[in-house]
């Protein structure tokens, strides 16, 4: 029987489930959460003061947001795509094309589509370890003059990173304004042991998605902007008009705590648990991946797939953030002094793994992504028909396809259909995959009659 929110969300807490995976805050056991009740869910009443005109407590706490010298921190409480979406629409009034990384988040396509901006992808490199985008080579050989604005994604959902300083030097020296979708790297240089913000190197607006990696609730993003960036009020005019007019006190609140537990934390405690639970896992028979990003782990075995090692997870009440053909993603907290992370049950249930290794099982070989560089346009399809999705290559998508997670389409709207690319999603799907665009195994096409 299907249950509803609360039904599923209570069945989850009585089984103890433990999460290795967003939000930041894992299951309220990380972080100071604690401090917030409901009935802190209040409104713009005398002294609460406004998020859209802030001049009081509002005003004071993102004050706080004073890491960057140079740059205005803003809480978001639309989560980092209305950050994405403001400062997209700032550009539209001038001429050129964005350049755009082939792993941007829906939410820049989505940006482009309200917006009929063109864009140019810009050339990618693969990584070997995770087979997704991450990073951009030879800018340097692009023609740049009619780039009004670049967009990178740093670090990639996976945890990998790449020389974003010298991409940045590159655009600063032909006047590009630069925005980096930086969702996930929320707890960049909370200490030397993790990477630094490309905030650090001089992107000119940097969008974190606090909830995702520090503790806040979901929704709780903050947008950096240099103080002298030309475009800087528009943005801010955008996101009066695309963020809520009731924007939720409790968000904010979890934003100001979060602040406060960055600026005052202390990895001691996560080396030691990460080197144990590292530990555990290859003394159970798993392969362990780093990543630039210690607190991402890929996690893997080499007789079983993706989705058998997520489901050996799962059988314990272990959740991870995403599977793969090949490895799941853990997202790990940020373990410190008193946290109420249940660790040593997560150790214990770890060990006692029922793993069947008769179930032997050839790896899928994943299609090739295109790294080449090429022009995004906007395409309006009026005339719509349904198909099944093994009968779609060659067709014309009348949709964004878009596994999710982590968010990053497959299929644009106008892109013809390849059998590769239908041939992951069959597979994917068969295995449980989740992908918005697609429903019942059926695809929206153009119709050509």
């Amino acid at each position: 029987m299907v249950m509803n929110i609360n039904e599923k969300l209570n069945s989850l807490q009585k089984k103890k489930a433990i999460s290795l995976h967003v939000p930041g805050h894992h299951n309220n056991t990380i972080g100071y959460l604690n401090e917030l009740n409901v009935a802190m869910d209040m409104t713009e009443i005398t002294g609460l003061d406004d998020l859209h005109q802030p001049e009081e407590c509002i005003q004071k706490s993102m004050s706080q947001l004073n890491r960057f010298p140079h740059y205005n921190g803003q809480y978001l409480v639309n989560g980092t795509t209305v950050g994405i979406l403001s400062v997209i629409y700032a550009v539209q009034h001038l001429s050129g094309e964005i350049l755009i990384p082939r792993n941007a988040h829906k939410s820049i396509y989505n940006a482009l589509n309200l917006t009929k901006q063109d864009a140019r992808w810009m050339p990618m490199t693969v990584s070997e370890k995770t087979g997704q985008y991450n990073g951009v080579e030879a800018l340097s050989s692009m023609d740049l003059s009619n780039i009004k604005l670049a967009v990178f994604t740093y670090p990639n959902y996976y945890g990998e990173t790449f020389d974003i300083e010298e991409s940045i030097k590159l655009l600063k020296a032909h006047n590009i304004p630069i925005l980096v979708d930086e969702a996930h790297g929320a707890h960049f240089g909370v200490s030397s042991y993790f990477p630094k913000s490309s905030i650090v190197y001089g992107a000119d607006i940097v969008v974190q998605s606090y909830h995702k990696t520090l503790p806040a609730l979901t929704m709780g993003s903050v947008i950096y902007i240099k103080e002298n960036l030309n475009i800087k009020t528009d943005i801010q005019d955008y996101l009066k008009m695309l963020q809520t007019s009731s924007p939720s006190y409790l968000v904010m609140a979890s934003l100001e705590s979060a602040e406060n537990f960055y600026k005052n934390y202390n990895d001691q405690f996560f080396k030691r648990n990460r080197k144990r639970l590292i530990e555990t896992l290859q003394q159970v028979g798993f392969k362990v991946g780093s990543l630039e990003d210690p607190l991402k782990l890929i996690v893997s075995h080499e007789k079983l797939t993706g989705f058998e090692v997520q489901s050996i997870f799962e059988e314990s009440n272990i959740f991870v953030e995403l599977c793969h053909q090949k490895f799941i993603l853990l997202v790990l907290p940020l373990w410190h002094h008193l946290d109420r992370f249940p660790f040593d049950e997560l150790i214990e249930r770890i060990n006692k793994f029922e793993i069947d290794v008769e179930r032997i099982h050839v790896q899928e070989e994943q299609f090739d992504l295109p790294c080449h560089s090429t022009t995004y346009k906007y395409i309006d399809i009026e005339d719509i028909r349904n198909i099944e999705l093994c009968s779609s290559v060659g067709e014309i998508s009348a949709v964004d396809v878009v596994p999710y997670p982590p968010g990053v389409p497959v299929i644009l709207k106008g892109e013809i259909i390849s059998q590769d690319i239908v041939d992951s999603l069959l597979q994917w799907l068969n295995r449980g995959g989740r992908v918005e665009g697609i429903r019942n195994k059926q695809i929206k096409v153009k119709d050509e009659q």
